[in-house]
């Protein structure tokens, strides 16, 4: 029963999510997605806002009938609002705080799960030095239990756009175009045409909450792992360079996963073998009417050699 105050008096209302449901079956995540709030984020002496797209769910035994939705509007505002006295050093923190937090309001709750997306931006320089602002993609998620003291594990990740040159129609030029041996010589002094690709690529990375991991450290790893990477402003000069560089490296989409794990490996020693990695890649071809596409699901012990991942090893949120 619940009691509200209307037109001056005390009325008694029904609770009817907590009512027994007509057919018993236990659901794996109820809740609310879409909901946007400002998050004010510090990192070291730079402070910025965030407007993240926020999902947030508790699961839903099978005696109960409806889960209390308003309750997770009233954490939402209650932490995120929070942080405009005390800002978060990253979106994954603040994932983290709403589970816990979840899980107390949802008395009969046993699992909740938040998923926060947003833009992301970061000054960058082309070759010619000229400053842009680049556009990223951050996406945050935590889950958080009850039972078995398992420690809450909050994810980050980002989503980034860069420039892929297919090796193979690259080679394939090359040997049309290197009938005589004059040409062969002018082919090995420069780079030779082949199809571009427009890449989407992202990195996610599953730790314990004592372990920072910086997004943009992420972002650095992913769109080092390009043929290049593409601007919002370019000049004659930076066009030309980047077409160069990109037609210098030439990639596959597996190429691209694969480097992005290389660098994972290298840039995080300090973290456990359990740390859960999702690199993704997608090109967006220029010659064919589909997209090539290349995922791992791993742990960084598979990486180092030390362990098989786990089975069924997934992250069905991660971005792409």
């Amino acid at each position: 029963m619940i009691i509200v105050i209307a037109f001056g008096e005390f009325i008694k209302l029904p609770d009817v999510q907590s009512r027994t449901p007509a057919s018993s079956y236990h659901l794996t995540r109820v809740g609310v997605k879409g909901v946007k709030k400002p998050v004010h984020i510090r990192r070291g002496s730079i402070k910025s806002i965030l407007m993240p797209t926020i999902d947030l769910f508790v699961d839903l035994p099978a005696t109960q009938k409806g889960s209390h939705l308003s309750r997770n509007i009233e954490v939402i505002n209650e932490i995120v609002d929070s942080s405009v006295r005390e800002p978060v050093d990253g979106l994954e923190t603040m994932c983290a705080v709403i589970a816990k937090r979840l899980l107390e309001k949802h008395s009969y709750a046993s699992r909740s799960q938040v998923i926060m997306s947003s833009d992301y931006f970061l000054e960058r320089k082309a070759y010619s030095n000229r400053k842009s602002i680049e556009n990223y993609r951050l996406i945050a998620q935590a889950s958080a239990e009850k039972k078995n003291h398992i420690p809450t594990k909050k994810s980050i990740g980002v989503e980034v756009i860069g420039m892929t040159a297919c090796p193979c129609a690259l080679e394939t030029v090359k040997q049309m175009l290197g009938t005589d041996r004059a040409k062969r010589k002018v082919l090995k002094e420069m780079p030779v045409m082949t199809h571009n690709q427009r890449n989407i690529s992202s990195l996610m990375i599953e730790v314990s909450e004592e372990y920072p991991v910086d997004a943009n450290d992420l972002i650095d790893i992913v769109e080092n792992s390009f043929s290049s990477p593409t601007y919002e402003m370019l000049k004659r000069e930076d066009e030309g360079k980047i077409v160069l560089r990109a037609h210098r490296n030439p990639k596959f989409v597996e190429d691209v996963v694969r480097d992005i794990l290389r660098q994972v490996l290298k840039s995080y020693k300090y973290l456990p073998d359990d740390v859960v990695v999702i690199a993704r890649s997608e090109s967006e071809e220029s010659i064919h009417k589909h997209n090539a596409f290349a995922e791992k699901v791993t742990t960084l012990g598979e990486l180092r050699g030390h362990k098989n991942p786990k089975k069924g090893l997934h992250c069905e949120h991660a971005p792409l």
